[in-house]
């Protein structure tokens, strides 16, 4: 047994994909300014909103050629961000040097469930990766396991990766009774990681050309929109991971795009390939005319429709009857925030009597609880979390496309219209006419209370270490963000190590009176105030 595991790995490490039949020319690439490159009709650009465009065609191979050409410093430092946030957490070399031993094993498989076009196109990328971090797998693999990254992170939520919310109307939900949908991409692995933004447009040999929105060296979807009108996002949801990575959700979402021109295509894509972390994958579509929830997990796949209504909403749990007796999915809507986001969709909505873009943009924004309570900034129970990667709006049936700019989803949403930039091969940054749909940014990006919670997340940070903290300093941090229960949590942990249990007591008891994140959260905080409680019985 351990000697066939052996040969799996070794195998897996060794696989290369077939590119026999793809004839391929290695780019020379022109750089044109300091944030403007360009090889052919390829180019990658950043616009005034500092949101990076690339566009690229041609067949697979050469796609992820003129990716890695176009992008090689955005990627390799890409690179770079993501193995030093593993450092961080996995400082030990000798607890690293497992974890490397892990993936080799965990991902031995996952080349046996991607599209050969797929791994050509990865093939085709990573020969621009760095050799830095060749002693994690050769480059080919490393890509191979950053695509199935996503799919780990949102598998472990208790570490407060994720928290996606989304959200289509159509019919008299909206002003012109077309559908709209809008989503908030809570993937977080660093204010870093989130700094360059890419929207890729692509235009395969063979499939459909779409838009994707993600990160430098992300061939995989996990939000976009192809020419046909057909928008794909994900959820995360909860189930049992198997033994073994399989295909990636981000690289089924992508399939999805090239080949689906309605929801029923779409759902005979999702339910042929094997996953190995469960997702809500909600499809809109121009066609149809309307949105649904393809909610996929390793043994099991529902579709859920809504019936006799014009609005669908998606956190963090799955809907359809296929998973109405699943034990870990009934958990998450017990214990987690996603049931609760799921709540504040529906009183947004229903406040509002028809949504347009900027309607949308607003409940993508909105940092509040139920009933407009006031639950402090970061909290992961509002919809804006003050942590996106991105937020997007979709209008299907007009092609067009809104992608937040940073920071979070406060800055502009610039706006892509497709029709446009796949008939002429451009994104037309001088089009007036597309520029004048772009959205704002938040006001709330010129408030005391947007200053001070970048201020708290700074300040948030002294608390990882054994620097003594003055009670004046307390007080300013907590004056930061008042409504926020972790606020108070911080602080009475802090007093806990420093013995001053009377203090403890207090702030713990204060982040028990604010809304609570998860029940998880507020077992932990029970927990120490039992502590404390033995501690007093003692003396």
């Amino acid at each position: 047994m351990v000697f066939s595991t052996s040969c799996g790995i070794k195998k897996s490490v060794n696989h290369l994909p077939d590119l026999q039949n793809y004839n391929v020319e290695i780019p020379n690439v022109t750089l044109i300014n300091d944030s403007t490159y360009r090889y052919k009709n390829n180019y990658l650009t950043k616009n005034k909103q500092q949101l990076w465009e690339l566009y690229i065609e041609g067949n697979p191979l050469q796609l992820g050629y003129n990716n890695g050409a176009l992008s090689q410093k955005l990627m390799q430092n890409q690179e770079k961000i993501f193995f030093s946030k593993v450092e961080n957490l996995v400082p030990s070399p000798f607890n690293q040097k497992i974890l490397r031993g892990f993936l080799k094993w965990y991902n031995r498989k996952m080349y046996v469930h991607i599209r050969e076009e797929d791994q050509a196109e990865i093939f085709g990328l990573s020969q621009y990766s760095s050799h830095q971090y060749d002693f994690v797998a050769p480059r080919f693999q490393r890509n191979m396991y950053l695509h199935g990254a996503h799919d780990i992170g949102h598998a472990m939520q208790d570490l407060a990766m994720v928290g996606c919310s989304s959200l289509a109307v159509w019919g008299e939900y909206t002003e012109d009774g077309e559908l709209l949908i809008g989503r908030n991409f809570d993937f977080y692995v660093g204010d870093e990681f989130a700094k360059n933004k890419v929207v890729s447009l692509v235009k395969p040999e063979v499939g459909i050309p779409y838009l994707a929105i993600s990160w430098p060296g992300m061939v995989g979807v996990v939000s976009g929109m192809n020419k046909e009108g057909l928008t794909v996002t994900i959820n995360a949801g909860k189930s049992k991971i198997p033994l073994a990575a399989k295909t990636p959700i981000s690289l089924v979402t992508r399939e999805i795009l090239e080949n689906a021109k309605n929801i029923k295509e779409a759902i005979i894509i999702a339910k042929k390939r094997k996953v190995f972390v469960s997702e809500s994958i909600m499809v809109g579509s121009a066609l149809d005319k309307k949105a649904v929830l393809i909610e996929i997990s390793p043994k099991n796949t529902g579709v859920y429709e809504v019936q006799n209504s014009s609005k669908l909403f998606c956190t963090n749990h799955f809907q359809s009857d296929e998973y109405k007796n699943d034990k870990r999915n009934n958990k998450q809507i017990a214990e987690s925030h996603s049931e609760y986001r799921f709540e504040k969709l529906q009183e947004l909505v229903n406040a509002n009597d028809k949504l347009n873009p900027e309607s949308m943009a607003k409940i993508l924004r909105d940092k509040s609880g139920l009933k407009g309570k006031e639950i402090g900034y970061g909290n992961e129970k509002a919809l804006n979390q003050l942590l996106a990667h991105h937020a997007v709006i979709f209008s299907p049936e007009k092609k067009l496309v809104w992608v937040s700019s940073n920071p979070y989803q406060l800055g502009e949403f610039v706006c892509y219209d497709l029709d446009k930039i796949f008939a002429n091969n451009s994104i037309q940054p001088n089009n007036q006419e597309t520029t004048q749909l772009n959205i704002a940014r938040d006001p709330f990006l010129d408030t005391e209370g947007y200053k001070n919670y970048e201020e708290f997340r700074v300040q948030t940070a002294r608390f990882d270490g054994e620097e003594v903290l003055s009670e004046d300093f307390l007080k300013q941090y907590i004056a930061l963000n008042p409504n926020f229960w972790k606020t108070y949590y911080e602080v009475g942990k802090y007093h806990y190590l420093q013995k001053k249990y009377r203090e403890a007591k207090a702030n713990f008891e204060l982040a028990l009176t604010k809304e609570i994140t998860t029940l998880h959260d507020r077992k932990s905080i029970e927990k120490y105030l039992n502590k404390i409680k033995k501690k007093s019985n003692e003396r």
